[in-house]
């Protein structure tokens, strides 16, 4: 029982992170900035190993479904989405060795990956498909970048953060 409370626990702290990161940081800054997101969902499927970070994905996007009620069945399809994808990057690039170290660059690969994958059809979907807001090429280039370069780092740090200090550490 107390692997369950754990990752539940662990899940819940992450997901609501992520809510306070989505909810009160104006769009489309909160779409620009998705380091923090991105790093809390892959130490969530680092820590909590399968669907981790499906599980804090859901959280979160649950928690940010109910805050923007208007657009809660989108919100909940992307948050997932990005969780899988990260969780299903890492398993196809093998990011976690054996020793419980990770590769640093499959780790940075797979956040960028996701990030890009996940912020290009959210867009697409928000201002093509639903037509929310008008077309704006500036604002897709600097999306595109600036979310996909938040990948990146995203990777790099939870690499340093997984690899000095969480990989032993017993919760």
């Amino acid at each position: 029982m107390r692997g369950l409370t754990r990752r539940v626990a662990i899940a819940t702290i992450f997901g609501a992170l992520i809510f306070v990161t989505k909810a009160f940081v104006p769009s489309p800054v909160n779409k620009m900035i998705v380091v923090f997101q991105a790093l809390l969902l892959a130490l969530g499927s680092l820590l909590l190993e399968k669907m981790g970070a499906t599980y804090v994905a859901l959280i979160g996007g649950f928690l940010t479904a109910l805050w923007n009620f208007a657009l809660a069945p989108f919100t909940l399809i992307f948050a997932l989405l990005f969780g899988m994808l990260i969780d299903g990057s890492f398993l196809l690039l093998r990011v976690s060795t054996v020793e419980g170290r990770v590769n640093p660059s499959r780790l940075v690969v797979a956040l960028t990956l996701s990030t890009a994958l996940v912020g290009a059809s959210s867009y697409y979907t928000t201002v093509h498909l639903m037509d929310l807001i008008p077309r704006n090429p500036v604002m897709e280039m600097v999306i595109l970048i600036v979310g996909t370069i938040s990948g990146a780092v995203a990777g790099y740090i939870t690499s340093l953060v997984w690899n000095r200090h969480l990989r032993n550490a017993q919760f």
